[in-house]
């Protein structure tokens, strides 16, 4: 009996080692479960996230995942999958649920549920998500020139009063004054009366006024853009697809969006009259932010009339401080009514020849400008450019001068961004991303309402040993 001890002891030993071993097993399994877990949800967000649109990011410089994945039927359900799958993969790298070569896996997991709740799409906040990465690409970008600019012009605008200014309406009222003192009659024939024929020159100059700035302003109306596009199809003209707005953690480290930052990337990214890009669908880009309309021609045109407008308030605002001007008018206007025998008229017709003059002077600025010279908002003597003959054929006198000092083109385009509703400004400018976007191959239903930078994902993993975990976590590019 003796002899038996050390048996006894022994099993009752290896009962203890045992449990303690498979105890310390146990606990590995349910630690490297944990673990990988942890690592397959950090490479499958990951790879989520490496899944970034390229064409945007190429030609945008902006970094957001496309969950329609170049087709038909954007759902964050496609990216639900696609997380999924990547999981899925990573927990079994080698053979699928299978184990490993034949060899039983000792963790045994599979992904049980794949849920995101909350992602971040471009348009949301009115395109708040969309402009904080504008504001990260844009972060050492030298914004103080450009806004010393802006505030200059935006300034003097506002004190002389060029956007608000009435000039259509002091011309015409000079004009009913001419007409309510009549033209004097003469007999042409037995009891036949007609009136003497002023000949003001400033009529033929408004004659012009109904054929369209660009017609008169540029010298080949043939070349301009005639691009036309359905705005139905594009994010500011069809209902969107909302996400949860920007996180929290975004935001926080974006800070606020700046306003100016992103219209100095427009410009850094977008076309306009005379620097047309390659890539785009309209032709004339920051034009159609400015007016939204479907064609180059309209959106063009909305541009120069507007330019005509502020220029022919700053030239009037001249013109009736320059003496010799005046003196050059009051002498045509004498003599004009001195042949119908009808000085009355010589006061009003005087001012009818200087708001003409200061018309046919705004063709003049703005052919300038589109021709790629610099107009002062505010001009001196030095700064004029046509003559009181220059009314009589206003078409004919324009010249291309890229000469002289002021703001140019882009400058002006500048500052009525700047003037332009936030909103309208941002969702047009997503509808150029689209337009370009999808002219590339495999992009033909491209919508930015359909891409995200940011997503929380709540996930869950099953073992076949009896073990599940749940974890939430919040990626993007921040």
């Amino acid at each position: 009996m003796r002899k038996g001890y050390i048996t006894v002891f022994l099993t009752l030993s290896l009962t203890l080692i045992l449990s303690l071993v498979f105890t310390v097993i146990e606990g590995a399994r349910i630690s490297a479960i944990r673990m990988k877990f942890e690592c397959a949800a950090d490479i499958g967000m990951n790879s989520i996230l490496a899944e970034y649109h390229r064409e945007l990011l190429e030609q945008y410089d902006l970094l957001f995942v496309d969950m329609s994945y170049g087709g038909n039927t954007p759902n964050i359900g496609n990216t639900e999958a696609h997380l999924r799958d990547y999981m899925q993969k990573n927990l079994h790298p080698e053979t699928g649920r299978g184990g490993y070569g034949g060899i039983r896996d000792f963790l045994a997991m599979d992904v049980n549920n794949v849920h995101i709740g909350q992602y971040s799409i471009a348009s949301d906040g009115e395109g708040e998500v969309l402009k904080r990465q504008v504001t990260d690409y844009m972060a050492d970008y030298p914004v103080g020139a450009i806004l010393e600019k802006i505030n200059l012009g935006v300034s003097e605008l506002e004190h002389y009063g060029l956007e608000t200014r009435d000039t259509e309406g002091e011309r015409q009222s000079y004009e009913a004054r001419i007409q309510e003192i009549g033209l004097p009659t003469q007999e042409v024939g037995e009891g036949v009366y007609e009136e003497v024929p002023l000949d003001n020159p400033a009529d033929a100059a408004n004659a012009t006024r109904s054929s369209g700035v660009l017609n008169l302003v540029i010298d080949n109306p043939s070349q301009i853009s005639s691009t036309k596009v359905s705005l139905s199809d594009y994010i500011s003209h069809r209902p969107l697809i909302q996400g949860s707005g920007m996180c929290a953690e975004a935001a926080e480290i974006a800070g606020d969006v700046n306003e100016l930052v992103f219209q100095a990337y427009l410009f850094e990214k977008c076309g306009y009259y005379g620097n047309e890009m390659d890539k785009s669908l309209l032709k004339y880009q920051i034009e159609y932010i400015l007016a939204g309309k479907d064609t180059d021609w309209q959106n063009l045109e909305f541009v120069a009339k507007r330019l005509l407008k502020w220029r022919e308030a700053a030239n009037v605002l001249y013109i009736l401080t320059d003496h010799a001007k005046i003196a050059e008018a009051e002498a045509m206007a004498l003599a004009l009514t001195a042949v119908c025998l009808c000085p009355e008229l010589a006061e009003p017709v005087k001012y009818t020849i200087l708001f003409a003059w200061a018309y046919v002077e705004s063709l003049q600025d703005v052919k300038t400008l589109l021709a790629g010279g610099r107009v002062p908002i505010l001009k001196t003597a030095s700064d004029w450019k046509t003559g009181i003959n220059s009314i009589k054929n206003a078409r004919g006198s324009l010249t291309e001068d890229t000469d002289g000092r002021g703001l140019n083109y882009q400058e002006y385009l500048q500052i009525m961004i700047f003037l332009q509703n936030k909103d309208k400004r941002t969702f047009r400018a997503m509808d150029i991303m689209e337009m370009d976007i999808r002219r590339t191959p495999g992009n033909a239903r491209f919508r930015l309402d359909a891409c995200f930078d940011t997503y929380q994902a709540d996930l869950s993993v099953a073992s076949r040993f009896g073990y599940a975990y749940e974890m939430s976590r919040i990626y993007g590019f921040y």
